[in-house]
This record gives C-alpha cells, sequence and structure tokens, in this order.
C-alpha cells in the first residue's frame, strides 16, 4: 500500500510538497523518476509489504522504456509472474509490482483484466508517449486527476494535488448538494473544483501533450442471470471462492493480522483467515467498541469468534476525548467529508491494527454484494405489495417470516411510505438514499436548487445495468455509489497510520458470481444476505450466525453532545468564518445546535462539511 503521485507536459521540477503530503501513505520510502525532457514526473511514497528490498518504486523494465507507480497489491502475481515467465518475460524482483509491467508489455491495456487485487497506478510508455492510468473494479484504491491550462496531475489522495499550486482551492457546489443528499457524489466529481476521481473499472490514455486519447471502462457488474444452475451448484461455487479470495490475500512479507466486529463478514473473514494462516502464530485480530452501553458493544460476538479460531484478541475503546482530538485529523486525511460518524471509530481501530501489524483484513463489501441492508427488504416489499395488489407476480406471502426485521425500521417504513407509494423504482430508491430529508432548512437556499440535476446523475446510475430487477438495481447503485464511499473511509483511515488494509469479499469473482445468481435465491424469501449465510453456516459460530441486533458500529454522540462534544460542535459550527461562509442559515442551524438533544445526522453533515472547508479550503 502506497501514495502515487506524477505529472504530464508539466515542466516545473519541485514536486516536493506534493509528495509529502503523501508521506503517511508510504514511511517506508520515497521515490521519483523525471523523463529525460522533464515533461513527464512519477513519485512514490512506499509501504513495503511484498518483496521489501526489491520492489521500490518507480520501477521499470529491462530497458527502462516503461517505468510504473502503483499502490496497492495484486494478489495473484505468484501465477501471473509464472505465466509470464513462461511467455519469456525476465524478472529482476519479486514484487506484485514487477508483475504489472510484464502483464502491459504482454496485453496492452487489456492486462487490467488479468489482475485480481485492488489498484491504482500510472505506466508512463516512452516508446510510444503515453501515460496508462487504471483503477481496480470496485473502487478500493484511489485515484484522483486535475487538468488544467494542460498539465495533467494525478494522485492517491486530493491535498497532494492540492499542494502543486496549480490547481485552485475551491469547492464546487453541485457537489456539495450531491454530498448533502447522498453523503457522497455519485458521478467523477469530487467537492474540489478542477478535480475528478478515475471511477472504478475504468481506464485513461493520454498523450506526452496531457491530451486524454481514451477513457474507457473495462469492467463493470453485469447481471447475466444463470437460471440453469441450482442453490447448491452456486453454494458449492461461492464457498470455493471465499475460501481462495482470503487465502491469497495472506501472502504478504511482513507481519498480518484482520478486524474483527463481530458481524457476519468480518467473522468470516477471521475465520477463514485463521484457517490458513501458516505462519505459526496465532492470527491477530482489532476490536472496537464504547463503553456507553450493550448498543453500542459487539465485542461478546467478536470475542465469541477469536475464541474459536484461537486468535490474539485485541480490543481499544475509545471516549469522546479521542473524538474531539481526532476529527481535525481524520478530516485532513480523509479529503473530504465522511458520510458518518463511523469514521471514528475504525480510524482508532486502525491505529491500534497499526501498532502490532503492517496489513490487516476486513469484510468490508458484503453487505452491498449480498443484499445485507434492510432498504432491501423495505424496498421489495413494497414492490411484492405492488405485484399483489394489481394480481402480478408477487413474492407477498413468501417474505412474511422475515418481516420481523423492521421492528426498529417503522420510522423508516412511515417516511418511506408518506408519500410516492408505488411509483417508479428509480424514483422509490431515490427517496430511500436521499439524505436530506429535514436538514434542507439549515442550509442556504442555494445549496439545494439543483434537485433535479441531482435526481438526473441518480437514474444514470440506478438505471446503468443490464438489470431489470428492482433488487439488482439497487444493488447496482450501492456497489457503483455508496460501496466507494465506504471504500474511501477504509483506505484513508487505514493508510493515516501506514496500515494496509485487504477487503477478501471484494474479490471481483465473487462480485461476477453473485451477479448471475437469480434474486429468488441470493435474497430468498426476502431474507437479507440468505445466500451467504447458507455459505458460510459452517465457518463462524452459530451465534454469529443467527444473531438479530446487527448494529453498524454506532457512536454514542448522542450522549457524548451533552458534555464536551456539544461545546466541540458550537466552536466548529458557530464561529465567525462558519457564519460568513454563506453555506449555512444560521438562525435554523444555531437553533437545531442549541436544541437539539441528541446528536443527529444533520449535525454531523454541517460539522463535516465546515471541518472540510476550514482544513481543505480556507487555508
Amino acid at each position: 500500500m502506497c501514495g502515487i503521485f506524477g505529472t504530464v507536459n508539466n515542466r516545473a521540477n519541485n514536486f516536493n510538497s506534493a509528495m509529502e503530503k503523501l508521506e503517511h501513505r508510504g514511511p517506508d520510502g520515497r521515490g521519483e523518476w523525471s523523463s529525460d525532457d522533464n515533461r513527464v514526473y512519477l513519485g512514490h511514497r512506499r509501504l513495503s509489504i511484498i518483496d521489501p528490498e526489491g520492489g521500490k518504486q518507480p520501477l521499470s523494465n529491462e530497458d527502462e522504456t516503461i517505468w510504473i507507480t502503483f499502490n496497492g497489491c495484486i494478489y495473484n502475481y505468484v501465477e501471473l509472474a509464472q505465466s509470464l515467465k513462461e511467455r519469456g518475460h525476465r524478472f529482476k524482483t519479486n514484487s506484485d509490482i514487477e508483475v504489472i509491467i510484464h502483464a502491459y508489455e504482454e496485453y496492452g491495456e487489456q492486462c487490467v483484466n488479468y489482475f485480481i487485487g485492488m489498484f491504482a497506478f500510472a505506466i508512463w510508455d516512452s516508446k510510444k508517449q503515453k501515460l496508462f492510468c487504471a483503477r481496480d473494479r470496485l473502487g478500493i484504491k484511489p485515484f484522483y486527476y486535475s487538468i488544467v491550462e494542460d498539465n495533467f496531475i494525478f494522485a492517491s489522495e486530493i491535498k497532494a494535488i492540492l499542494a502543486t499550486g496549480i490547481v485552485e482551492r475551491k469547492e464546487d457546489a453541485e457537489s456539495i448538494h450531491q454530498y448533502l443528499v447522498f453523503q457522497t457524489i455519485a458521478n467523477d466529481k469530487t467537492l474540489f473544483k478542477n478535480v475528478k476521481k478515475l471511477l472504478p473499472g475504468h481506464y485513461m490514455v493520454l498523450d506526452k501533450e496531457a491530451n486524454i486519447l481514451e477513457h474507457k471502462k473495462y469492467w463493470d457488474v453485469e447481471f447475466n442471470i444463470d437460471y440453469s444452475r441450482s442453490e447448491e451448484d452456486f453454494l458449492e461455487e461461492l464457498n470455493d471462492l471465499l475460501h481462495d479470495a482470503v487465502k491469497i490475500r495472506l501472502r504478504s512479507d511482513v507481519p498480518l493480522g484482520a478486524h474483527l466486529s463481530g458481524g457476519l463478514d468480518s467473522s468470516t473473514v477471521v475465520s477463514l483467515a485463521s484457517q490458513y494462516n501458516r505462519t505459526g502464530q496465532p492470527l491477530k485480530t482489532f476490536t472496537g467498541a464504547f463503553s456507553e452501553g450493550e448498543q453500542f458493544d459487539e465485542t461478546k460476538y467478536a470475542r465469541i469468534v477469536a475464541e474459536k479460531c484461537q486468535t490474539n484478541y485485541m480490543e481499544v475503546y475509545p471516549n469522546e476525548m479521542d473524538f474531539i482530538e481526532s476529527l481535525s485529523k481524520i478530516a485532513y486525511f480523509m479529503d473530504e467529508p465522511s458520510a458518518g460518524p463511523g469514521v471514528f471509530p475504525q480510524y482508532m481501530v486502525s491505529k491500534l491494527a497499526a501498532d502490532n501489524v503492517k496489513v490487516a483484513l476486513g469484510g468490508q463489501g458484503g453487505d452491498e454484494i449480498f443484499g445485507g441492508y434492510t432498504r432491501y427488504l423495505v424496498g421489495y416489499l413494497e414492490e411484492c405489495l405492488k405485484g399483489a395488489i394489481y394480481e402480478k407476480n408477487s413474492d407477498l406471502a413468501s417474505i412474511i417470516p422475515n418481516l420481523p426485521a423492521l421492528k426498529q425500521y417503522v420510522p423508516m417504513l412511515k417516511y418511506f411510505w408518506a408519500e410516492g407509494l408505488f411509483e417508479s423504482e428509480d424514483k422509490r430508491y431515490f427517496r430511500l438514499m436521499d439524505r436530506s430529508g429535514g436538514i434542507q432548512n439549515l442550509y442556504s437556499t442555494d445549496v439545494f436548487k439543483n434537485n433535479q440535476t441531482i435526481f438526473s446523475e441518480f437514474q444514470k446510475v440506478f438505471n446503468g445495468s443490464n438489470s431489470d430487477s428492482f433488487l439488482n438495481k439497487m444493488l447496482y447503485f450501492d456497489l457503483k455509489v455508496h460501496l466507494p464511499a465506504l471504500l474511501h473511509v477504509e483506505d484513508r483511515t487505514s493508510m493515516a497510520v501506514g496500515l494496509e488494509s485487504r477487503v477478501p469479499l471484494l474479490d471481483h469473482r465473487i462480485v461476477d458470481l453473485v451477479a448471475k445468481i437469480p434474486p429468488s435465491i441470493k435474497f430468498k424469501n426476502g431474507e437479507p444476505k440468505y445466500l451467504f449465510k447458507q455459505t458460510i453456516k459452517n465457518i463462524i459460530p452459530e451465534e454469529v450466525l443467527n444473531r438479530k441486533d446487527k448494529m453498524g458500529f454506532p457512536v454514542p454522540l448522542q450522549k457524548w453532545y451533552r458534555n464536551n462534544v456539544g461545546d466541540y460542535v458550537k466552536e466548529i459550527l458557530l464561529d465567525k468564518k462558519a457564519k460568513e461562509r454563506g453555506i449555512f442559515n444560521i438562525k435554523e442551524l444555531e437553533m437545531k445546535i442549541n436544541n437539539e438533544n441528541d446528536f443527529g445526522r444533520a449535525i454531523w453533515g454541517a460539522l463535516s462539511l465546515e471541518l472540510w472547508f476550514k482544513t481543505h479550503i480556507d487555508q
């Protein structure tokens, strides 16, 4: 795991400030390369994981006509290296980085289709005088870029691009609107004007004048449903893929551990990792919780898994002073506002992990792949009701046993069905995903003036798959928009402390398989994660498999808000700069802050946005 930076068509010689901004991503080393005419610069900050001695970057091929700066890990590098050697390629290292170079020599831009892993890289091909940039299929690793006055600048983090002084520090009004609606951005924009992100599953090719010659989507989730296979067939293949996905992600030349929340996903990863652990030492696992009550503490389940797997189990219990002391740091590392306060405990658990290992496996992605969120059941229920009323195909009777899962989501149901019942699928899911309800009065009227534009961006993604299934459309949107926001948090909270995070459930082979499975099997009778649970029922403890109190790492901000956190929030949101900004309706915001007993989503969104302004724009 590393930090990458580079430019094309920029003749400046000093990119020291940009490289310094990425030091936390790669504390083990720094490398730089420039073309003879100084028109191309590649920089690299290294966190040494595989072949610590040989994998220094930027790295070249034998005749130094191809150079790469790379962030991530290619897990099938052993097999690819052997295949490429059989085709005549000669290797000078044992690193996964060199595999990318030779795969590019052999397959050109199509090399990305051979990689199992997470990656963001740029390759300069001096013979073709072209820069090839690519990002992994699910967007696990970040790639940002800017084109200003014929300069192409790219980096792992936006702060490095801004540090060049070439790109203006200016907010993008439409993106701020999107953030407040979705708590992320659904297209290739960022909150910074003139800074974009290369979308997951895409690559770009540029010439030496920084002209984009090709911008292509090389991978997508394809819902080509296979009705010829049985549930048992799918279970067998999924089981094999889960085992292999975890097994190859244990390849490391440095100490490795795993996050363990006590949920289905992380428990599965830990159980399989313990099974394939060949180090001779117990797998180290890391868990976080809060001491403010059982509703903030899942350690009971995490300990059950740790005991069964005989891991070296470690816990951290952050408190409100940790929150106050960490939030500005987190805002700096994140570059953009985070979707929710879960970024704080995730950062604290990453710190614990980084004190003990350099690589940590996690369970990210299970909900988006296998249908784990309650909102899928809410949307599915409405479709079943609609089908029953209009005498179309309906699974209403079959989902009744799973409806008790909605008990604690009655407020969501009231809101969801308050208007628009039985409208089009895109309008209904937009209503479920719209986070701006109840907060618009806290902002100036200009902020929410482009609602139709936001919905249009939503529609492009939601209706962008090849599926006519409502469930698959929901899953597709979340894989394309919601999941990258979570992976943004995953990347930044781990990289902030020099930790490599690996997410086995997001192996693209698993995503491809699950996309083929009929919704009636993977979401059978409206049961969230049905197929996944059937696959792992002999892998994880029964107490974890059958638990009904899924938490999602809640933070006790409601309680803390009445103490020091409340004063901290007022200090951030009601200072002179915030009042002059023109974003907030200060009168309504002040009333909300002073009268809200519970720290809600409205205050969190405003706090995150104002911290972003203070950290990244005001300076």
